[in-house]
């Protein structure tokens, strides 16, 4: 079961900013914004400046990640800094000599970086990432989707999965298969992205509250829906 402390609740592709407000007083911990053009909950950098502005206005504490794919060092750094993100999350075919250089230019940043999961030598190679990335997170594989696909990994396979750092669970999770998910898994977190959702980018609040309600067994005592 989850460290009721510091369990980890990341609802990503986030691109309203009324949304956003919703979702992290709702209790999500983490939101996630995709910085990948390619992507249709892609959100321009002046977007994104313009959510974490308004977070930061209506007084709501929760992390943001911007989440990038195979992005220069020099885009990464600029969105980071425009937007004032606390977390970055790789998703393409970053090395960890990529998140050593990401890290030593941005000292603070919080760096996740997502592998998606084929086969058992994908976690093999998730794990030779932990001495270089704050937390992992594993994510169901597509072969032309980065992420939001709605596939679901093979939970049973990722049983004995103990990495050196915390790690988040990803891919295809809905309001109604957390229980169990986290019935299976011990993750130190989850993302949830289009099993929340209307249609991708716009979430759906009713959704995003019911899953809160699944999570209450697992929730730290103090956490308000």
């Amino acid at each position: 079961m989850f460290n009721r402390v510091n369990m980890r609740v990341k609802i990503c592709g986030i691109t309203q900013t009324e949304q956003a407000i919703a979702i992290a007083r709702h209790g999500a911990t983490h939101l996630g914004f995709i910085c990948v053009p390619q992507s249709p909950r892609y959100l321009t950098p002046a977007a994104l400046a313009e959510i974490t502005e308004a977070l930061d206005a209506a007084g709501v504490v929760t992390k943001t990640v911007g989440v990038f794919a195979d992005a220069s060092l020099a885009e990464m750094v600029a969105i980071v800094r425009r937007a004032n993100l606390s977390h970055i999350q790789l998703h393409g075919q970053e090395t960890p000599e990529h998140c050593q250089q990401l890290l030593a230019e941005l000292p603070g940043i919080f760096l996740i970086k997502a592998i998606r999961v084929r086969t058992a030598a994908d976690l093999l190679r998730a794990e030779t990432y932990a001495p270089y990335v704050d937390a992992l997170l594993l994510d169901a594989y597509h072969p032309q989707q980065l992420g939001g696909t709605g596939l679901t990994l093979d939970w049973d396979a990722l049983v004995s999965f103990k990495p050196a750092c915390p790690w988040m669970l990803a891919g295809g999770l809905t309001p109604e298969n957390i229980p169990t998910a986290l019935a299976t898994l011990n993750p130190d977190g989850i993302d949830l992205s289009s099993g929340v959702e209307q249609h991708p980018g716009v979430k759906d609040l009713a959704l995003v509250q019911h899953l809160f309600e699944q999570l209450q067994p697992w929730l730290p005592i103090s956490a308000e829906v």
